[in-house]
Formats: structure tokens, sequence, C-alpha cells
């Protein structure tokens, strides 16, 4: 096979790809509103937020979040292709809802501490964070949504299946991201909650099908070994 044969090949196989092309979308109406989003905006806040502790070593599980979320998206892009589309399909609709929340409701946090009590690694990392990322248009939170889309993608791959301690070290990890978004004051529990919900109604919609057959597979496993 020559080397125009194996592109071809190559570009038939991962021909998927086309759908990395949201970004072109998302990451100019994102980046406008950071840029715009500046005041006026509504303030997301609840009560609970007051209780919460700041816990500046929740950093780590935060910025995990990066490499959680890539790490899923590539090992579906190149192992699952239907799963593959059902996690974009469930994230990219996600992202624009949020993208239309934050445009039509501009919304934003006043919960970012104005002194740490602690001086050390963790808090020096907190306040890089702090300078790169606004404290605006945070409701849902995809930290949230978008490390539940990836352990909903996870529950429903046949090949991770019998991969438990991989499947719960992805939940784990997915709760100890959820427990960073609140612990950092980087969202209100209000943008946890609105995330939960948006993953919920979008879960019943694109994993509709999956959801018959993870039934018709328990039934069947019922009538063979006589339990579950």
């Amino acid at each position: 096979m020559n080397l125009k044969e194996k592109t071809k090949a190559l570009i038939k196989k991962y021909q998927h790809i086309w759908v990395v092309s949201y970004a072109f979308l998302y990451m100019p109406w994102f980046l406008y509103l950071e840029k715009h989003v500046t005041k006026g905006y509504y303030v997301v806040h609840s009560a609970i937020d007051d209780k919460i502790p700041f816990l500046e070593y929740f950093v780590v599980p935060y910025l995990l979040w990066f490499v959680f979320i890539a790490a899923v998206f590539l090992y579906f892009f190149f192992t699952d292709v239907n799963g593959f589309y059902k996690l974009c399909k469930l994230m990219f609709t996600g992202m624009t809802i949020f993208l239309l929340i934050s445009t039509f409701l501009p919304n934003g946090l006043n919960l970012r501490p104005t002194y740490f009590e602690r001086d050390n690694l963790f808090v020096d990392m907190v306040r890089q964070i702090y300078r790169i990322d606004t404290p605006t248009n945070v409701l849902p939170s995809l930290h949230v949504f978008n490390s539940i889309a990836a352990c909903i993608a996870i529950r429903y791959s046949d090949n991770l299946k019998k991969r438990k301690g991989i499947k719960w070290s992805a939940y784990i990890l997915a709760g100890l991201i959820i427990l960073s978004t609140v612990f950092l004051k980087q969202h209100s529990v209000i943008d946890v909650m609105a995330a939960f919900l948006m993953a919920y109604v979008l879960h019943s919609i694109v994993y509709a099908t999956e959801k018959v057959h993870v039934w018709e597979w328990k039934k069947q496993k019922i009538a063979r070994d006589g339990f579950y």
C-alpha cells in the first residue's frame, strides 16, 4: 500500500474527526462572552455556598478535569465511533445550551475569597486560575456537566462493561472534580445542580435507545442466570 492509499485509508477510518469542527463555533463565542460579560450580570448565589469552606487542595482534581475529558474523548474517538458520536452529541448540545444561557442571561459569581488564610503551592495555583478564568459565565457548570457526560459515555460503553476498575476510577475522579468546583469557589451549588439537571435531560434523549438495550440485556441475564 503506497502513501496515497494509506492516507485515504486513514481519512476513511477517522472521518468522524469532522465533529471536532464544533470548536470553531464554541471557542469564538465563549471568548467573546468572557471578554464582554464584565458587569451588570446576574449574580448566582445560594446560602449553602456561604457554608462551604475554601479548600485549595481541590485544585488538583479541578485541573485534572482537562486530562480526564481529553482522555475520554480520545478513547472513544479511537475505539468506539458510535460511542464517540453519542458523547459529542451529549457534550456539544449541553455546551451550546450553556452558551445560549450565558448570552441571554449573563451570569457570574461573587464567591472568590478576597484573601487567603494559607500560603502554599496549591493557593498559588488557585491564584493563577483566578487570573486566567473570569468569575462569569458559570451557569450551568461545564466542569460538572462534561464530567457527568464523560461518565455517562463510560457507563454505556460495551468495551468498558467489564473494566470495573477503569469505570469506578473515572466515577471517583468525576466526583472529586465536581466537589472541586464549589470548594475552590469557582461555582455555586446552583451551577452544579443546573449541570446535573441538564445532563439528566440530555442523557434521556441521547441515550434513550441505549437504555432499552441495557434493559433487554438485564432481562436476558435474569432469564439465563436466574438473578441479576
